[in-house]
């Protein structure tokens, strides 16, 4: 584990270019996948939090496929006459949603809270996931990212960030949700997935990523020697031909080129001896983004990033912008 020097960091610049049809193809995967999406469905659940509610939420993500959630908030959120900022939260790699009403640091501060489960995941770490990827796939590393790498069609993660951005639709069709306040947070794979997800949607207002992955994938794989990125780099050995067309393809998720047409005002967070996301990687997506954007350094923590800590950070920055609950 190597201590990164943060001026080096705001130097950087990524060698990703954005591909000519960038906004096309994202713009025919959402368009496709709103048309064929089904009405949401909520069913509530029993949890021992006495002063939150939570619900089972079920919506329509990518080809329509069910994805799962948890929705939760405040006692009698869902009823509540005045709308409440909502917090969209995006899972680790390898994580599931969980059991409900494990996660409770967001509702117990006074947002509604939807934790969107991320479909083909939840084994490695937590207590699970709930949400299968049906989508078959071809000869790929052990993970998720090389799934499908080897046409942009076909691409996992054109799935999962299609889900990440139909949770933002999800959201807004909810009546206690106040839709001048959506907020997007995720650490790893759900920080990539904040970065992502907000900068497709016009209603999102602010965005939290930590850790953040899904970026800058070759330089990741140039540099780490554990997975995720280092997943690209077992593949790309064993297809060597297929090197210029998977960087081409790879282009289409990389997080530099959504930082790109990003809008939203960001707190970022990189911890400088991440030896899982280096940090190079997010910086050259919070160095290329397009928003308002503002940087937490966290000088001697690993891929655990600030912990609860920033989590107070986040919540003083929020109310800085009027997105308190």
């Amino acid at each position: 584990m190597v201590y990164t020097d943060p001026e080096e960091l705001y130097a950087y610049r990524s060698k990703v270019k954005l591909p000519s049809d960038f906004a096309a193809f994202w713009n025919q995967t959402l368009t496709e996948a709103r048309n064929a999406a089904k009405p949401a469905t909520f069913t509530p659940v029993e949890t021992p939090n006495k002063h939150l509610d939570f619900y089972e939420l079920t919506f329509g993500g990518y080809a329509a496929d069910p994805i799962k959630g948890w929705l939760s908030g405040p006692s009698g959120f869902i009823e509540s006459p005045r709308p409440l900022p909502t917090i969209i939260e995006y899972i680790g790699y390898g994580g599931g949603r969980g059991l409900a009403g494990a996660e409770i640091k967001w509702p117990s501060a006074g947002y509604i809270h939807l934790l969107m489960d991320t479909r083909g995941q939840g084994g490695d770490w937590g207590s699970g996931g709930d949400t299968p990827d049906p989508h078959p796939t071809s000869a790929a590393t052990i993970g998720h990212l090389t799934r499908g790498i080897e046409q942009r069609e076909t691409m996992y993660y054109r799935r999962l960030i299609t889900d990440a951005v139909r949770a933002i639709d999800t959201a807004l069709e909810i009546p206690a949700v106040d839709n001048q306040k959506i907020i997007l947070t995720g650490i790893s794979q759900g920080g990539g997935l904040s970065l992502t997800a907000g900068a497709l949607h016009p209603q999102v207002k602010a965005i939290l990523p930590d850790v953040a992955w899904l970026c800058d994938y070759y330089q990741g794989a140039t540099i780490a020697e554990v997975p995720p990125y280092r997943e690209l780099r077992r593949y790309l050995a064993v297809y060597p031909e297929r090197v210029p067309a998977v960087l081409e393809n790879l282009a289409y998720i990389d997080g530099i080129n959504f930082a790109r047409q990003a809008h939203a005002p960001a707190l970022f967070s990189v911890a400088l001896m991440d030896d899982c996301v280096p940090p190079t990687t997010t910086f050259g997506a919070y160095n290329e983004y397009a928003g308002p954007a503002e940087m937490v350094l966290y000088p001697f923590k690993g891929h655990e990033g600030g912990q609860y800590p920033h989590f107070c950070q986040q919540i003083q920055w929020l109310k800085n912008r009027g997105l308190g609950a």
